[in-house]
């Protein structure tokens, strides 16, 4: 009886637990969603005259659409889609008791949360992660091309390495993190209880790891990984073996929930700013969200449907690309382009928004020409869509359209020029504080200036055609990426450390880690610039010999600026475990994010923000951002607490 009384106890147990959301009804939801994509495939299959059991169950067939099912179902199971389901049954509405809100265990991270700054700590934690692997692979790379002729790993598997890395890279860690750092201090900065749409805010996250999985997951695939660079090219990617599938479906779970995301800052910006807080009064941060969110909201939808063409082709055979049968090959890269080259802004303007704090606090000085800093991110929205076209010079597109979009190339260094010297004018006799924070700032200035120079360079159709394909290219996109979006990420998260943590992390471990990450970023990819005007080709797995001295150095430098990443992830996991607590404005900075306690509390504000004035007015006399209302013991006496400066 005790066996059976015992036995009937975990059978309940399992079932209540199936009840709740969370991953055991998240994988028992994958399971449910192949078994679904099985049963799918035979029934269409069978229908339309295939006849053999072979060609009822194709494995491809039934891998192409587990890849849509199995996601979905895992989500529905972790309990992204509770709340919708509910009230799209027609029940009535429930009233929210906040139980999915807020953390106060690391248990919490791990589920389905509404709060803005769990989720931008989600966001965080989850794309740093997608940084260490796809640094792991650039390091299997490296150790490859360390010498000519190597044979670490075969040239389809460098291809895979080469194509995952970079997607990882773009869509797994430099757009969501942005997105993260964004999530965590918006609603703050504009004094917004949290995000517009909290549930919306909770599954745009979970998307992340979905995609993130399958792009690793090709690497298991028949035939592996895909193995046609970041761009999926086509006709190659419609004849790509089935690792491609993974691509294009990675892609579009990315995509939307950069989408939901950028909808979600969008809403609360326009609608949940505090009292006072006029569009000319919230910070540069928030500005630059603002024009990131507008570009993810018009260009994303162009990958999606770049991505849809090449499944459309590969599993129904579209001929969208096959120009045996009336495609355009070119076709391709004019959608993919019309995205990715707002993309490139859609990886900076965060960034531009994360300097502007760091340098205005650390100099102590408003940020020089203001409101021409906002307008010129709106200009960079405009005219990234006019410039996708640079990137096919030697694509065989008629020549004339060179001409137009090598000019607007050009001109497209303007605001970001106006940017550049804003905020040289903004160091310009200030009281500058190197520490860790404002030193990845001055590294920024340095590093994508030199980016920002070669690319006006490539504007140039004689010098694009020449170096087009060249490690040349592969220096200036990481010039732009890695010295410009990486350095103004490492300058937020070490700015808003304290904020999100509660605690500050090791200042003189945070100065190794700079240094040691701008000497040995400049010794891996400046070389790259001589390797690519000397003709060696990018995206191979060996070379001429002639460039096997400057290839040993490459690499070699790179496995320092591999190292100097652990650097920073002991400091920060060391420092969040056991740092010293920090007070609540540690930078003594003006924005209303500052004014709350390290870190926030569960809805961000006890007492209601009202800005009074600009965010960067320091060094004026008396010059106060935002107050709070009073609290039932300061009304009588007229006492408002106002923010330190």
């Amino acid at each position: 009886m005790r066996h059976r009384d015992e036995d009937s106890g975990v059978q309940t147990l399992m079932a209540a637990r199936l009840k709740q959301p969370g991953f055991l009804r998240g994988g028992l939801g994958i399971l449910i969603g192949i078994a679904f994509s099985a049963l799918l495939t035979w029934v269409v299959r069978s229908s339309t005259g295939h006849s053999t059991f072979h060609h009822y169950l194709s494995s491809e067939a039934i891998l192409t659409v587990s890849l849509i099912a199995a996601p979905l179902a895992f989500l529905v199971g972790l309990g992204g889609f509770d709340y919708w389901f509910y009230w799209a049954a027609g029940k009535k509405t429930r009233p929210e008791d906040h139980s999915s809100h807020g953390a106060y265990t690391w248990k919490d991270y791990f589920r389905i949360n509404t709060d803005h700054k769990v989720i931008g700590i989600q966001y965080t934690v989850n794309s740093f992660f997608f940084l260490l692997v796809g640094g792991l692979i650039a390091m299997l790379m490296r150790a490859q091309l360390a010498q000519p002729g190597s044979h670490f790993v075969d040239a389809n598997t460098f291809n895979g390495l080469f194509s995952v890395h970079a997607s990882l890279l773009i869509f797994l860690f430099i757009i969501p993190v942005f997105a993260g750092l964004g999530n965590f201090v918006i609603p703050l900065m504009i004094g917004a209880p949290d995000m517009a749409f909290p549930r919306l805010n909770a599954l745009s996250f979970w998307l992340l790891p979905i995609a993130g999985l399958m792009m690793l997951g090709s690497f298991f695939a028949p035939g592996g990984a895909f193995a046609d660079g970041w761009t999926a090219y086509a006709p190659l990617s419609d004849t790509a073996p089935v690792g491609q599938t993974f691509f294009s479906m990675a892609v579009q779970f990315a995509g939307a929930s950069s989408i939901m995301t950028a909808l979600n800052f969008l809403v609360t910006i326009i609608t949940m700013r505090a009292p006072g807080m006029s569009f000319f009064r919230m910070p540069l941060l928030v500005w630059a969200n603002f024009a990131t969110s507008l570009l993810v909201v018009i260009a994303t939808p162009f990958i999606a449907a770049s991505q849809f063409f090449i499944l459309l082709d590969r599993g129904l055979h579209f001929n969208f690309f096959n120009a045996a049968k009336g495609g355009d090959v070119l076709m391709y890269q004019h959608v993919f382009w019309f995205y990715s080259h707002p993309a490139v802004y859609i990886m900076m303007l965060p960034g531009f928004g994360i300097i502007s704090e760091v340098i205005a606090v650390k100099a102590r000085k408003p940020i020089f020409g203001y409101r021409m800093m906002a307008f010129s991110l709106l200009a960079i929205v405009g005219l990234g869509f006019t410039v996708w076209a640079h990137h096919m010079f030697t694509s065989g597109m008629a020549a004339w359209i060179r001409i137009p979009m090598a000019i607007t190339t050009a001109i497209i260094a303007v605001p970001t020029g106006i940017k550049i010297f804003s905020w040289l004018a903004t160091l310009w006799r200030g009281v500058l504080h190197l520490d860790t924070p404002m030193l990845f700032a001055l590294g920024f200035l340095t590093t994508f200036t030199l980016g920002g120079i070669s690319g006006v360079m490539l504007a140039m159709i004689p010098f694009d055609i020449h170096v087009s394909a060249t490690y040349f290219i592969v220096a200036h996109i990481h010039y732009v990426l890695f010295g410009g979006s990486l350095m103004t990420i490492f300058a937020g998260v070490y700015y808003w450390f304290p904020k999100m943590t509660g605690r500050m992390f090791d200042e003189r471990l945070g100065k190794w880690h700079f240094w040691t990450t701008f000497v040995f970023f400049n010794l891996t990819f400046a070389p790259m610039h001589i390797l690519g005007l000397e003709g060696m080709p990018r995206r191979v797995s060996t070379y001429a010999s002639q460039f096997a001295g400057l290839n040993l150095f490459i690499s070699l430098a790179s496995f320092g600026l591999g190292i100097s990443t652990l650097v920073f992830l002991y400091n920060m996991v060391t420092s969040w475990r056991g740092g010293p607590k920090s007070v609540s404005n540690p930078w003594r900075a003006l924005t209303l994010e500052w004014q709350v306690s390290s870190p926030p509390p569960v809805f961000n504000f006890d007492r209601l923000p009202t800005v009074v004035g600009g965010p960067y007015e320091y060094g004026v006399p008396g010059a106060v951002h935002g107050i709070f209302a009073p609290t039932p013991a300061a009304a009588g006496s007229g006492v408002l607490r106002e923010p330190s400066r």
